[in-house]
Order: C-alpha cells, then sequence, then structure tokens
C-alpha cells in the first residue's frame, strides 16, 4: 500500500480545495510579513496538492479527521 493511497473522499476534497484558494488569497492580500506570506504560500499549494490528490497527511499518518 502506497502512502499517497486516496484517503478523502469529494467532501473533504472540496473542503481542502477551498481552505487552500483561501490561503493563497490572504497571502497576496496580507503583505505586510514575508514569512507569513511565505507560509500561507506553502500551506495553500499543500492544501491544494491534496485536494487533487485525494489524499490527507493526517490521515496517513494514522490520525482521525472529521472530513
Amino acid at each position: 500500500m502506497s502512502f499517497f493511497t486516496k484517503n478523502i473522499d469529494t467532501r473533504g476534497r472540496i473542503v481542502r480545495g477551498l481552505c487552500g484558494g483561501l490561503c493563497l488569497l490572504s497571502a497576496f492580500v496580507l503583505r505586510e510579513s514575508t514569512v507569513a506570506c511565505v507560509s500561507l504560500i506553502g500551506s495553500g499549494i499543500f492544501m491544494l496538492f491534496e485536494a487533487l490528490k485525494g489524499w490527507c497527511v493526517a490521515r496517513a499518518c494514522g490520525l482521525k479527521t472529521p472530513l
């Protein structure tokens, strides 16, 4: 079994995609701190990856998530 096996359903993918988009949008709206912007961009890209792949890192590590 691969580490990147799909482990979230459509609802979880939608939520992660929306959160990723909001992180990216926030990074471009709030330009006051370079560290905050880079963190938001990195988080947003990773959440979009999770949404596109149908995979959640927390679930892959054995944690139970509600979505």
